[in-house]
């Protein structure tokens, strides 16, 4: 990985995203943690949310071999990562469309549970911000396989080390992280 963009994550999550408390933070899962990232801090700011896509698509995504013609997941941690992969791949004239999945299908207007040009897509790289236990990416891969869309596998920023990529791994889903929990503290 390019020492200089992950180098420059690494320092934005140590300065914005890590928190540590003695009162435990409660986490999406239900699970308890005295360890909290706000990875939001990233993916809501512009330039680090650009350095973020960038090395998605020039050192991590290249690793799993793998051709998709969609990237999304689970809004709203993946509504950012799937725009600006989608917007970088733009620039460099390959086609990829962002998709945002639900938690459930809406109870007005068109009633998706996708949002996007999901109809024309054939495969979908799942993106999350944040796994640890992988039932928010589970949620949108069930909803994007439902749609007749392959998902087999998916990137997040961090790894939290609580049994999620091994949870998606039993659903057929290989995860790649930028970073794992155990690199924090």
């Amino acid at each position: 990985m390019s020492q200089t963009l992950r180098d420059q994550l690494f320092l934005w999550m140590k300065t914005y995203v890590y928190r540590y408390s003695e009162a435990p933070f409660r986490l999406a899962s239900g699970l308890e943690s005295h360890h909290y990232f706000n990875c939001k801090e990233i993916t809501l700011h512009p330039e680090r949310l650009a350095v973020l896509a960038e090395c998605f698509v020039e050192e991590i995504i290249p690793k799993l071999g793998i051709e998709f013609q969609a990237v999304g997941g689970l809004t709203l941690g993946a509504d950012p990562l799937a725009y600006s992969i989608a917007l970088s791949y733009q620039r460099k004239g390959k086609l990829v469309y962002p998709l945002v999945v639900r938690k459930e299908a809406k109870g007005h207007g068109t009633g998706q549970q996708i949002e996007g040009f999901w109809r024309e897509i054939k495969s979908c790289l799942v993106v999350d911000d944040v796994i640890t236990t992988g039932g928010s990416t589970l949620k949108a891969v069930q909803a994007l396989r439902e749609a007749g869309i392959s998902v087999t596998k998916g990137i997040c920023i961090l790894n939290q080390e609580e049994g999620g990529a091994e949870n998606l791994e039993k659903s057929g889903i290989q995860m790649e992280s930028i970073f794992r929990k155990s690199e924090f503290f």
